[in-house]
């Protein structure tokens, strides 16, 4: 529904809104730690239901987009009515022949799941499963989940460690707000590599202090303490501003409409599958290796800006419909894509001969 000149930065409202959700479950967490009786817990946990009822009810009022409604309807004047009211202008035949065009292709397509693993599709596939991937193997998850477990283990006492993890979602929250204001100014493939830098950084200064200072009978000074709450700040931010909102943003908007549900569908799935794996080994990994699991997730970063830099086109202001034309342009896609079309058309040729 966006205007692709906003479309980064409305769609980088989605992890907005997830940083504000972990910023206001922290501070519930920190308010209600001294309630005695098992009460905190539950006060804690039923909290949820409140955001789930604005999900519900929010709901009732979402209208639907005009490539849906193209889609599922074929109502083009219902179409150009919504677009129009989306767009505040009139001037909207160019865009809704656009959405026309790709949604009459997507109607050859009856299969998105078999087709996105075409080969004019790879790029699109490839990225749909990577960029969810190297998400998750940053790091962050490991503060979403652990962040107060880890600062009570280097030092900080158990109210101090949750108004650190307040402090870390702060960083998050306002990074997140930067990220909506440059994304669409700046691109996507800079935010990607200086937040890749930043965090590549962030994990080395955190397995540095923790090798240096961390002490066998498990703690550390409180000033090296506060040194690694600082630096995991720092980390945050970087990812806040990069690969949390850029990890939903690119894979959709690189998506054809024919495929763009399965390769959506992939990215969720690949994302919470590799966040069961971060939570159910981190602990355990950091017991046997220590600091060595932050040089780990260092090592993952580096190799997934290295990606971004060589295999990820820039795609700022494009229209999504005229997206195939990023993947014919790129040094390294348009010999996959390319390929495929130069079969295409060598059989179109044959034809009349035969």
């Amino acid at each position: 529904m966006a205007p692709p000149r906003y479309r980064g930065a409305i769609n980088n409202g989605f992890e907005l809104c997830i940083s504000l959700g972990i910023l206001f479950a922290n501070v519930l967490n920190y308010c209600v730690v001294k309630i005695t009786a098992g009460w905190g817990w539950r006060i804690s946990l039923s909290m949820a239901a409140v955001p789930a009822a604005f999900l519900t009810i929010g709901a009732v009022f979402l209208p639907e987009t005009p490539s849906f409604i193209i889609e599922r309807d074929a109502d083009a004047d219902k179409a150009r009515i919504l677009l129009q009211r989306l767009r505040g202008t009139t001037s909207v035949q160019k865009e809704l022949d656009d959405l026309v065009a790709a949604s009459n292709l997507s109607r050859t397509v009856q299969y998105p799941f078999r087709n996105i693993f075409k080969r004019k599709y790879r790029p699109q596939l490839v990225i749909a499963l990577l960029v969810p991937f190297f998400n998750q193997l940053t790091g962050i998850n490991v503060m979403n989940f652990y962040a107060p477990v880890m600062f009570r283990t280097i030092g900080l006492k158990e109210s101090a460690s949750l108004l650190s993890s307040v402090v870390n979602r702060l960083c998050a929250t306002f990074a997140n707000i930067i990220a909506m204001i440059v994304v669409d100014r700046f691109g996507r493939r800079k935010l990607f590599l200086v937040g890749g830098v930043q965090m590549i950084l962030s994990q080395l200064a955190v397995g540095a202090i923790l090798a240096a200072e961390f002490k066998d009978y498990g703690s550390m000074d409180k000033e090296y303490a506060y040194l690694v709450l600082i630096t995991m700040c720092v980390f945050v931010a970087g990812f806040a501003w990069s690969w949390g909102p850029l990890t939903f943003l690119v894979p959709t908007e690189i998506c054809p409409l024919e495929i763009r549900s399965a390769g959506q569908s992939i990215v969720v799935a690949v994302v919470f599958l590799m966040t069961f794996v971060i939570g159910q080994t981190f602990l355990a990994v950091l017991c046997r290796i220590k600091s060595g699991t932050f040089f780990f997730f260092a090592g993952w970063i580096c190799l997934m800006t290295v990606f971004v830099y060589f295999f990820l086109p820039e795609t700022k202001k494009l229209p999504m419909e005229q997206m195939e034309q990023v993947w014919r342009k790129h040094w390294f896609w348009k010999k996959i894509v390319g390929e495929e079309e130069e079969t295409k058309q060598a059989e179109k040729t044959a034809l009349p001969s035969m």
